[in-house]
């Protein structure tokens, strides 16, 4: 039996004895920000040099979605700063910087015998969590729903400490003077930050800084593709010109590079020969290490580069025993006996369901298989252990997980180990994992000089845990006035969210995840699957499913699959009864107008003819967060296939804080959405994945890539993160569109795939 301190906060709070004085007491934590020989940090998010500099803090990992000018964008506006003086910093892991919303949406991961007491990020008991495991995780776009409050409150209160700075010197009140491009202004008189820097460190801000009023929706209309925004992106020049520097760009004195190879996906393996003399004479070949990382055995060799690490490894070639290794076979078996004989779990239930004269009439099964990642990056970490101290220069969306794995791994406290947040290639949830960290640091533990783990591609997909593969039966219901009277979804599918919170925070290994929520409920695996429509009888059941196959976080997670359900399913209810599905689904969605006008923008936007006549057009549309978007595909029937020509999206996220970065993650997300549903999957057979290559995936290639067209809805509401809204709509619209150019229904994803 193991103890842990998940284990006993929950019996706490269940049982009442422990919670009053874990929540109450007091609390401190050091600033994390070191400033430099000539600059002041305020608070945990800036420091200003005296050369004006503006350095903003940004407590997530950079991996594409732009939050490197997001977070600095906010806080040079509050701030009233220059946006030529900006720079960034990634943040340290501190306990100032926990991610309460993303622990309140994953609270029954780490509380999951009460998971209601923590919906709000709001609930102490969420703070307190996060901040006691220093939680700031980047995942979910929870980034502008955590961060923009206190990013704004820093900027504001270093703002009026600047003021009082400069009216100090002039003698006047500090509430008279103004603030704007990096200069404090009083009539003719002004300052810059720089030469203030140092007299408003010694300050004390006012308990409650005045925040500028919130600057007025971008309307994007105003914003065409291309246009040159007031906040262009500050990781792009650097990206074009290759002085970004990611995990596998840095070097060390004495580094050695390692190559790892990773036995099978298996309830257990070991390392069962390797022929080191084979690969003694590749020059530069150091030696071998062998390891286990939360269960999964691997070797890797050390070399005085990566070249001569790969060859001596495959000249190796090392042979690992294992059993229960993964096989699809048997996937797809649990499944299915899952959706016929499993106990369902009612995650929603509205109205009554009257069957006194028969079963719902059109019922359709639908099926997902598991889905990779395929970042650019492969995994890659450096680390370098002296003096007691280790040192991990690491991509990673958890970062104090990392922390915690590493120190594990080389048998020390937390406390020894220095994370320095690197940038990611693409990342797509695939960072969440954290065994590269174990891994790294166990290598400079053996090796006793720095040592850079890069893995290939294979093993990237080898190592990697997919989407979770998921079955579903839709059924169905038409009421007498031609719209839809019953729904019912009964959705085959592990607990893949709690299985993952397993290994994220109780470090499992795969198999003990995998056995210590067999059987239970998970909402976040069926996030997405209750339409938005207006249906008088709804039923959705989760049909816990127990697979050998690990699985984890992907982008747009859950919705990825339950919006090809729901609006595949819909689009066939609309056919059979004679509806046009875009005068069925604004028909239903008198409830949620924000949707509706998106319907309504992208019909006209793609010109939609109803999907009719073999025109090629398919509809979807979805809602994720606080965020809405509708799509429609256009694809042309051509000699020996299918193309898809264009893609077309309006979105409705709330206030826009920049519009290009907000474009650039619809047609991103668009993209990978589009990927999903033509490949981007595999088979498993004892264990390892047949699809070991980037071309063996079924990827839109550049000439492949359809036409895309973006258009926003101005809103005056929250903002929401736009980075998986289109994922969600991207394989239900190509398959309606399918069906609309060919006549036949693809009910499965990949979409071409001749099995699962």
């Amino acid at each position: 039996m193991r103890v842990t301190r998940r284990g006993i906060l929950v019996g706490g709070l269940v049982g009442g004895g422990l919670a009053i004085g874990w929540l109450l007491r007091p609390r401190s934590f050091p600033l994390p920000l070191q400033p430099g020989p000539d600059e002041k940090a305020f608070d945990a998010w800036i420091k200003i040099s005296r050369h004006g500099v503006v350095t903003v803090a940004v407590p997530q990992v950079e991996m594409g979605q732009g939050i490197t000018t997001l977070l600095p964008q906010i806080v040079a506006m509050e701030l009233g700063a220059d946006w030529r003086q900006i720079a960034v910093e990634p943040a340290p892991v501190s306990a100032h910087y926990a991610n309460t919303v993303l622990a309140a949406r994953w609270g029954e991961m780490w509380l999951p015998a009460a998971p209601r007491l923590v919906e709000q990020p709001e609930d102490l008991v969420t703070r307190r969590w996060a901040e006691d495991n220093r939680f700031n995780v980047t995942a979910d776009g929870t980034a502008l729903a955590a961060y923009e409050a206190p990013a704004r409150a820093a900027a504001a209160s270093t703002r009026a400490l600047l003021m009082q700075a400069a009216a100090q010197r002039w003698g006047v009140a500090w509430e008279e003077c103004t603030v704007a491009d990096g200069l404090v202004r009083h009539q003719e008189q002004t300052l810059p930050f720089g030469a203030l820097a140092e007299a408003a460190s010694r300050l004390d801000p006012p308990d409650v800084p005045p925040l500028q009023p919130v600057a007025p929706a971008e309307d994007p209309s105003d914003f065409p593709p291309g246009a040159e925004l007031a906040f262009p992106r500050l990781d792009l020049p650097s990206k074009v010109d290759g002085s970004w520097t990611f995990a596998g760009d840095v070097r060390l004195p004495g580094m050695l590079h390692a190559a790892i190879r990773h036995g099978p996906i298996a309830q257990s393996s070991r390392l069962e020969t390797i022929d080191e003399a084979r690969g003694k004479d590749v020059r530069g070949f150091e030696r071998i290490v062998k390891g286990e990382t939360q269960g999964v055995a691997w070797v890797a060799a050390l070399a005085s580069n990566r070249w001569a690490a790969e060859t001596a490894l495959e000249r190796m070639q090392p042979l690992f025993r294992f059993a229960g290794g993964v096989d699809s076979a048997e996937v797809e078996a649990a499944l299915d006996t899952a959706l016929r004989d499993g106990h369902a779990r009612r995650v929603f239930g509205q109205g009554e369901m009257d069957l006194t004269g028969g079963a719902l009439p059109i019922q359709l099964r639908y099926e997902v298989a598991p889905a990779l990642h395929a970042g650019i990056e492969t995994a890659a970490a450096t680390a370098r252990l002296a003096d007691g101290l280790l040192e991990l220069w690491i991509g990673t969306q958890a970062p104090e997980a990392a922390r915690r794995m590493a120190a594990e791994a080389a048998g020390l406290s937390p406390s020894q180990v220095v994370l320095y947040p690197m940038a990611l290639g693409g990342s797509f949830d695939r960072r969440l994992e954290v065994a590269l960290a174990g891994q790294v640091a166990r290598l400079a533990q053996e090796a006793k000089r720095p040592v850079q783990l890069v893995w290939s591609r294979a093993e990237e997909h080898r190592a990697g845990f997919p989407r979770t593969p998921a079955v579903a039966v839709m059924a169905g219901r038409p009421d007498t006035n031609g719209g839809i009277g019953a729904w019912r979804a009964r959705i085959a599918v592990p607990a893949s969210a709690r299985e993952f919170g397993r290994r994220l925070i109780d470090g499992d290994t795969p198999a003990q995840a995998i056995a210590a929520v067999d059987g239970e409920e998970d909402a976040l695996v069926l996030e997405g699957a209750v339409p938005v429509y207006a249906i008088p009888h709804i039923e959705i059941d989760q049909v816990p499913a127990r697979i050998a196959l690990p699985t984890g976080r992907l982008r747009g997670n859950a919705h990825g699959y339950t919006a090809f359900f729901t609006e595949c399913f819909f689009d066939e209810m609309a056919h059979r009864h004679q509806r046009e599905p875009l005068a069925l689904r604004m028909a239903l969605l008198g409830r949620t107008p924000r949707l509706a006008e998106c319907l309504q923008r992208v019909a006209s936007l793609a010109q939609w003819d109803g999907g009719a006549d073999q025109s090629g057009l398919g509809l979807a549309c979805h809602a994720l967060r606080g965020g809405y978007i509708a799509a429609i595909a256009s694809v042309r029937r051509e000699e020996g296939g299918v193309k898809v020509e264009r893609l077309s999206a309006v979105a409705d996220i709330g206030r826009i804080v920049n519009t290009d970065i907000a474009r650039q993650q619809i047609e991103g997300g668009l993209l990978f959405g589009l990927g999903l549903a033509l490949g981007c999957s595999t088979r498993y057979v004892k264990g390892r994945p047949q699809t070991e290559t980037l071309g063996e995936l079924g990827l839109p290639t550049l000439r492949d890539t359809p036409e895309i067209e973006v258009a926003f809805v101005t809103s005056d509401s929250e903002p929401v993160d736009p980075g998986e809204l289109g994922v969600a709509v991207a394989a239900p619209a190509l398959a309606n569109a399918l069906f609309s150019a060919t006549g036949l229904r693809f009910r499965r994803l990949p979409l071409f795939s001749e099995e699962l």
